[in-house]
């Protein structure tokens, strides 16, 4: 039996909270769509702070300059992180066109 993954909590202010996937998929979302939507709603997320940051950074409104060098490297992570699942999907499909019946 496969024990699903609990929802990671947001760890800077401000952040949305993601829909687990778990209800996604009972809304007739597979899995496998729901951890790259999820993927995708978080570079998304992370790009939209990052930005406020560095715009705020720019104004000369941001008091801590290391926040937005914390925003820029979440954002970067987070994208890392998608390619990465689009990396072992698209070597998961390779694999599975070359089984021959």
């Amino acid at each position: 039996m496969i024990t699903p993954i609990e929802q990671i909590s947001a760890i800077y202010p401000g952040a949305q909270t993601v829909e687990p996937v778990k209800e996604q998929a009972d809304l007739g979302q597979s899995v496998f769509g729901a951890v790259f939507q999820n993927a995708i709603q978080n570079v998304k997320d992370t790009d939209a702070v990052k930005n406020e940051a560095i715009y705020l950074l720019s104004t000369g409104q941001l008091d801590n300059p290391s926040a937005a060098v914390i925003a820029a490297s979440k954002n970067e992570l987070a994208v890392n992180l998608l390619i990465q699942l689009r990396n072992r999907a698209m070597d998961a499909y390779s694999e599975l066109t070359r089984i021959s019946m």
